[in-house]
């Protein structure tokens, strides 16, 4: 079941859910509003390939904004740490960012149980868009569980900015 957005405030003060820094004017319904962080990568290759460690561009997200251009992958960071121990968390963008074509996370929404970050968030831009460092990104929901848990203990644990792809740590040959 989904966290109520009273559920969050409540989990938040009590320490079983971790949202650093929290404000309540962020909280609705059934959500709650994340930030967009400072810091953005891209990759620095025509062909990446998944077996080797990625080169990256880091770029600041100065005052007047940052143009996202289409046709490229950026990573960026949720300006909040983020997590919980007890419920699973499931990021997602807000809809008023989808409706000027900008996708967040198409395919990386679940965000494991145990895992507390700063979240990388992957964007693509239909067209050009100006983003903002600090500016209401996303959302995120909490869910309740079934069964025996096992705490995220994975390679992106305790990521602060965006943390580049690791699949090559998942190759042993």
């Amino acid at each position: 079941m989904i966290l109520t957005g009273q559920k969050i405030i409540e989990e938040v003060e009590r320490g079983d859910i971790i949202i650093e820094p929290f404000a309540l004017k962020q909280v609705n319904p059934n959500s709650y509003n994340f930030r967009l962080g400072d810091t953005l990568l891209a990759y620095n290759e025509d062909t990446l390939d998944v077996k080797k460690p990625p080169k990256t561009i880091t770029y600041k997200i100065p005052k007047e904004g940052f143009v996202l251009e289409p046709d490229r992958l950026y990573l960026g960071h949720t300006r909040e740490v983020m997590g919980s121990n007890k419920y699973v968390p499931i990021i997602r963008g807000r809809s008023s960012i989808g409706r000027i074509g900008l996708f967040i996370n198409i395919t990386a929404d679940l965000i494991d149980i145990g895992s507390v970050n700063q979240w990388t968030l992957q964007f693509h831009a239909v067209q050009p868009v100006r983003v903002y460092a600090g500016m209401s990104i996303g959302q995120v929901t909490f869910w309740t569980i079934k069964g025996d848990v096992s705490l995220y203990e994975g390679k992106y644990q305790g990521s602060r900015g965006p943390a580049a792809s690791q699949i090559y740590k998942d190759f042993t040959d």
